[in-house]
């Protein structure tokens, strides 16, 4: 698909996506209203409002980065305009890298003779990593608009960082839907791109490659005992003393324990939904190589930060499914974990995506071409 048919549906996904997530931000002031909590329970209020907050222009409705309930934040013009800077950057950003990836994607990865399934998956996927990037970018100015911000500034970037929620995952789905349905209109007339032929044994080469990078995260790093080490090791003074929080976010695909801090039942099937992670991410990186029209180091590192992102979402959902704790917290607290480990599957997802297609050349898929047509 050329940059000339591709860019008018990579402009429809940006600005809708952009739209919906300022929607989003812009219906927090509705939680606000008295008769919020006749529709849903005090925790399921308090949980939404966490997950539009980050997407909000309203300033004085944020707290601080203490939980106190310090007004300075919204008294204060200079500290308001801040808070305000922070979110245009936000939304522009956001815009941004939701504009440049899907236009990558729908470039390497045109929804045209079997490939539509994959191209939803692969925008749906980027849509959280879009987001994320975008509140990475703005968290300077977010942190400098609260009343604290000279205190632990790494650990509040980490926490501003991991701030996007699970609102970017489902407008993500709905902007992807749209995407590919204009896609697919201006891709009609254009010459058929055929799917690679790529040889077995390098895929399925590549494809271990990139999942042992992941399983590092995920098996290794994730472990109580790493993790911990990873989290508490950095010491001193000064305000850039505790990276250890910062470090988690971006190096942390999860956190687990060993079986002695719960029963093996319960413990192996949290572990299955790792297990479904790592296989989602072998079967898309099979897959990617053959899908992609062209193997270049962009297309392959960003597809794989998809790959993982999905399969974070497969693991997620099953946590979802086992999750036992609607009936405390609420309906709305089961999909609080939606579209967490988004900074660490796109560390991972990044290296996995060049150790595999460093892996396909040297097992000799040399060829960048399309050298034959594979049927849909």
């Amino acid at each position: 698909m050329t940059y000339r048919r591709a860019v008018i549906p990579a402009l429809v996904g940006g600005l809708l996506f952009t739209l919906l997530l300022w929607w989003a931000g812009a219906s927090t002031e509705a939680l606000q209203l008295r008769g919020s909590t006749s529709v849903f329970d005090v925790d399921s209020v308090n949980e939404l409002r966490r997950w539009l907050m980050p997407w909000s222009y309203d300033s004085s409705a944020a707290l601080p980065s203490d939980g106190s309930a310090d007004a300075g934040m919204g008294g204060d013009t200079r500290y308001t305009d801040l808070y305000s800077t922070a979110m245009q950057i936000r939304f522009v950003a956001v815009f941004a890298f939701s504009l440049a990836g899907t236009l990558l994607l729908l470039r390497r990865i045109p929804p045209t003779r079997g490939r539509t399934p994959a191209t939803l998956l692969a925008l749906w996927a980027w849509a959280p990593v879009s987001a994320t990037l975008a509140v990475t970018v703005s968290a300077p100015w977010l942190i400098a608009s609260r009343p604290h911000s000279s205190y632990r500034i790494l650990t509040q970037l980490a926490g501003v960082i991991a701030s996007s929620g699970p609102v970017p995952v489902f407008a993500g789905l709905l902007t992807a839907l749209l995407t590919v349905l204009v896609a697919r209109v201006c891709a009609k007339g254009a010459e058929p791109l055929p799917r690679r032929d790529v040889p077995a044994r390098p895929a399925r080469l590549a494809a271990s490659v990139g999942t042992a990078v992941v399983a590092l995260s995920l098996v290794v790093l994730s472990y109580q005992s790493a993790a911990g080490w990873i989290q508490t090791t950095f010491s001193g003074a000064g305000l850039l003393s505790e990276p250890g929080d910062l470090l988690r976010q971006w190096l942390l695909l999860g956190a687990w324990a060993g079986p002695s801090t719960a029963p093996l039942g319960h413990w192996l099937l949290y572990r299955a939904a790792d297990g479904l992670l790592l296989a989602v991410v072998w079967w898309s990186l099979r897959l990617l190589s053959g899908l992609l029209t062209r193997t270049t180091v962009p297309a392959m590192a960003v597809g794989t930060v998809c790959a993982t992102v999905l399969g974070l979402f497969a693991s997620q959902i099953l946590h979802m499914a086992i999750d036992d704790t609607a009936a405390v917290w609420g309906p709305v607290h089961v999909f609080s974990g939606l579209g967490s480990g988004i900074p660490a599957a796109l560390t991972f997802g990044v290296t996995a995506g060049l150790a595999a297609l460093a892996t396909l050349r040297l097992a000799g898929d040399r060829e960048p071409l399309p050298s034959s047509v594979v049927p849909a």
